[in-house]
């Protein structure tokens, strides 16, 4: 019996098209290929048709994409081996094509076929009417059942090759580069991942498979750095395809492997520590090599903002410093992320904790949300009564451990427009990468959690003051990820709005501070230096 030379795993849970999708595969099989199909906790319905070529594992209990494809990759007989979604179709000949191809590049290659998308099937009611990959239901033109009608045929484009991932490591399609590459066999920073191929043997030297990420999320940036970086190659192969079906409109035909949002944040971080940050044991390249390399747009060190709300503030004076952020960082290029408690339409990300009411959890928790969500290496923190001077958003951190804090800043009194200045830490000034706040943060935000479960509503407050309010601004907790913390001062003030209902209340005279040593270049009066008079201000928001 001619040896096996390719084992093509399709892992899958709760997958409508798995019989079709291992059909497909041997009928366009044209090397000595087999399947090995991995029912992750289901039996589908028609069972799969008994096939020599054909391999099945059955687990009672789901185990999760990436154990599973690792099941079958086990059991490979093959030299080669492709995992596969359980909702594909493929060239005729693919496996050859493919296998011809390694005999070219040689074996310390990761390789994916070109990728089309996948149509496969259509609603149709007793009209006539088509409704493309949809959730079951009545026909939305005139309201009469549908029944599903299986297409399954690859849509003649868009064909795509060449992929990478932007700087949270998020996966991207990149068409310029295809574009400026058009050779069969071409070089790929990332690659998507419901199909990919590589010898068994450095399938499992590298790990490729990593069960310590979540579910499916990271699956092609894993692959794709896990090749580079151990020495390899990921190439896209124009010679052959295969088609993949998107969830287009979801619904009862959504993802059978669900993954949370903040487990895919989850593997996202952990994409960072392990490659962006060198930290891959079998490494032989830095993260850096591959950025040389490819010269992937959007890379360089990019600064965001986050802007934190509870909702709650009179709209007087929430609505022109939420102007004002909003103008600036359109101005400085600066991304923004919202998170608030109700729906706001401010910045390109909203997140929102509707279910929550104020409180030292709830902000802290809103303020892990804003860092998990945006896309930028520098953070500025943007509070809702704060009217900031464009010259604070112009500094730079010179250093990724240390948590900057702006201290030209001016506390202006409601009604009467008095002015106080000395030289405060305010979370509203802080500036840091975001790196080194989403890991504070998460550790801020368990600590706080747990707490809040232990503790009443005074001993919390207790706990939090204890805490600061401002991190590393002293040391009086032994945190576990330890950072730094410096200063800075902007060419011009930002005005923190003291209107009555702050967040932490606000002391005016000299004498109400047990520490005087803190009043460093204590400022009072009725005038902010090289913006005007504080009552002019608070006329504008009156």
């Amino acid at each position: 019996m001619a040896r096996i030379e390719l084992s093509v795993i399709v892992p899958g849970k709760n997958e409508e098209f798995m019989g079709r999708t291992v059909q497909d595969i041997l009928e366009k099989s044209e090397a000595n290929t087999e399947v090995i199909a991995v029912l992750d906790g289901y039996l589908p319905d028609p069972p799969l048709k008994p096939d020599p070529r054909v391999t099945v594992i059955y687990n009672p209990v789901n185990v999760g994409q990436r154990a599973a494809t690792n099941q079958g990759a086990r059991i490979a007989q093959g030299k080669y081996v492709m995992k596969v979604d359980a909702h594909c179709c493929f060239d005729q000949g693919f496996d050859r094509k493919m296998l011809d191809a390694f005999k070219e590049t040689g074996d310390n290659v990761t390789m994916i076929p070109l990728m089309k998308n996948f149509h496969v099937f259509d609603l149709v009611c007793e009209e006539g009417h088509r409704r493309y990959q949809s959730p079951s239901g009545p026909c939305e033109e005139c309201g009469k059942p549908t029944t599903k009608d299986v297409v399954w045929r690859a849509k003649p484009s868009p064909n795509n090759v060449a992929f990478r991932f932007d700087k949270t490591l998020h996966f991207q399609y990149w068409g310029e580069w295809q574009n400026r590459h058009p050779e069969d066999l071409v070089e790929t920073l990332s690659i998507q991942g419901s199909c990919f191929m590589a010898t068994k043997e450095k399938y499992f030297e590298l790990g490729l498979c990593g069960e310590e990420f979540n579910s499916w999320g990271q699956q092609g940036v894993e692959v794709a750095c896990k090749t580079w970086l151990s020495g390899g190659r990921v190439i896209g192969n124009r010679r052959t395809w295969y088609a993949h079906m998107f969830r287009t409109r979801g619904g009862d035909f959504g993802f059978p492997y669900e993954n949370k949002q903040s487990l895919v944040n989850d593997n996202r971080e952990l994409s960072r520590h392990l490659f962006q940050k060198d930290n891959w044991p079998k490494a032989t390249r830095k993260f850096q090599w591959l950025l040389d390399k490819f010269n992937p747009p959007d890379w360089g060190i990019s600064k965001g903002a986050i802007y934190y709300t509870t909702n709650d503030l009179d709209e007087k004076i929430a609505k022109p410093c939420r102007e004002n952020i909003q103008k600036l960082t359109k101005e400085k290029n600066i991304g923004l992320v919202c998170s608030s408690l109700k729906k706001m339409d401010i910045g390109y990300k909203n997140v929102r904790f509707p279910s929550m009411k104020r409180g030292w959890l709830t902000m802290t928790k809103q303020i892990l949300g804003a860092l998990e969500n945006s896309k930028d290496d520098i953070i500025f923190f943007t509070e809702h009564d704060v009217i900031y001077h464009p010259s604070h958003f112009d500094f730079k951190p010179p250093r990724e451990d240390t948590f900057y804090y702006n201290q030209n800043v001016f506390l202006l009194r409601m009604p009467d427009g008095h002015a106080l200045h000395y030289d405060v830490n305010q979370l509203s000034g802080l500036c840091v990468y975001r790196d080194a706040a989403i890991t504070h943060y998460r550790e801020r935000y368990e600590m706080i959690e747990k707490a809040s479960k232990e503790m009443n509503e005074m001993e919390l407050n207790r706990y939090v003051r204890h805490l600061g309010h401002e991190p590393f601004t002293h040391g009086r907790v032994p945190w576990k990820n330890q950072f730094k913390c410096d200063t800075w001062k902007s060419e011009l003030p930002n005005i923190d709005i003291k209107h009555g209902a702050n967040a932490t209340g606000q002391r005016w005279k000299k004498e109400q501070y047990r520490n005087q040593k803190l009043l460093i270049n204590w400022q009072e009066g009725d005038e902010i230096p090289g913006i005007g008079k504080g009552i002019d201000i608070v006329k504008t928001l009156l």
